[in-house]
């Protein structure tokens, strides 16, 4: 820990002195290095996982990403070219871009169905699409790791759990997953309420686009299916990566140094550039509101990339002041918590 970020590190303390925080991991790489790795809780350590929701997309989107820079995929080629079922024609950017027109699973299905990545594929490629694709954007909550994983294993023949492990978080040392094994599984935090009213709050309107979007399938929200063996052990890529800060500062570090870390060239230089660059920039007819998307993740106007979640959990590269920030938290709750760490961590800056 560097002297010079004690103010982050107290702050981080805080969120737990107050109560606003009961288990948690922060990481910060500054200047190519890592300057602050902290856990705080009963029973975490620097190998507890825990669920980060959407923080998951940017890591599900680079294993296709992989695909494009190897050039098995091209961007602009139509995802049926890959998967002939694919009814909806949109292409592989506008996957990639939340702007395909299928920002929500079209079939009603149970919380059992996670488990069961054909019968959600297939609802996909049945689907006819919200909007014409490239059109608009609406974040792709629940479905965009179906999509972007169902391309890889066409592409690849592995599932995209498997792909992961062996071409990105091995040789990057991350520890992070879709679909846990058992013993990976008892590291995993259980997650809880910041307030029991939190469900209904990410909902939002009953039959809106947005409560289609997250609802569906079933218990995505309810901490009986969130701290299952079946959520823990599916692979829903879109929400349910289990991670530590450390791995995610870790894998944004690479990508700020532009593909490459400790002498580990996983993505070029090119691919990065395009995967961060601003492909969407209008409103988003989940989120509500203005969003800037790259393949994979929001760009903010400070020029910074990456992803939070529902829930409090983010991680992202800040490129104008050279710094990575990853924050897991098991305390579903609002994202303040984050921004007083950032004010903490710009004002050592």
């Amino acid at each position: 820990m560097h002297a010079r970020f004690n103010p982050v590190r107290d702050c981080f303390h805080d969120l737990f002195a107050s109560g606003r925080e009961t288990g948690a991991g922060l990481t910060v790489w500054y200047d190519g290095a890592p300057v602050v790795d902290v856990t705080g809780g009963t029973g975490w350590g620097p190998d507890t996982l825990v669920n980060v929701y959407s923080v998951g997309k940017p890591v599900a989107a680079l294993c296709l990403l992989m695909l494009v820079d190897r050039g098995r995929v091209d961007l602009d080629r139509r995802v049926s070219e890959y998967w002939p079922e694919f009814r909806t024609p949109a292409t592989v950017r506008q996957i990639l871009s939340h702007t395909a027109g299928l920002p929500a699973f079209p079939v009603p299905r149970p919380a059992t169905a996670v488990a069961d990545w054909a019968l959600l594929c297939a609802d996909l490629a049945a689907a006819e699409p919200e909007w014409a694709p490239g059109s608009v954007a609406g974040e792709h909550a629940w479905t965009y790791g179906h999509l972007v994983g169902e391309l890889v294993r066409r592409v690849d023949g592995r599932p995209v759990g498997r792909f992961l492990a062996d071409e990105i978080a091995g040789p990057w040392h991350l520890d992070l997953g879709f679909g846990l094994n058992p013993a990976d599984q008892r590291r995993c935090a259980d997650l809880s309420y910041g307030d029991p009213g939190w469900p209904m709050r990410v909902l939002g309107e009953p039959g809106s686009l947005g409560a289609r979007a997250v609802g569906n399938p079933a218990g995505g929200l309810d901490l009986g299916v969130l701290n299952s063996p079946l959520w823990r052990g599916a692979e829903v890529p879109a929400v349910n990566l289990h991670a530590t800060a450390s791995s995610l500062a870790r894998l944004y570090a690479g990508l700020l140094a532009g593909g490459a870390l400790d002498g580990v060239r996983l993505f070029s230089p090119e691919l990065v550039t395009e995967a961060t660059r601003v492909q969407y920039d209008g409103a988003d007819l989940v989120l509500d509101r203005r969003a800037c998307w790259t393949l994979g993740m929001q760009w903010e106007p400070d020029g910074s990339w990456g992803m939070g979640g529902i829930g409090g959990s983010s991680a992202w590269a800040d490129p104008g002041r050279g710094y990575t920030f990853a924050y897991v938290t098991s305390r579903l709750a609002d994202h303040d918590r984050v921004d007083e760490l950032v004010e903490a961590l710009h004002s050592c800056l």
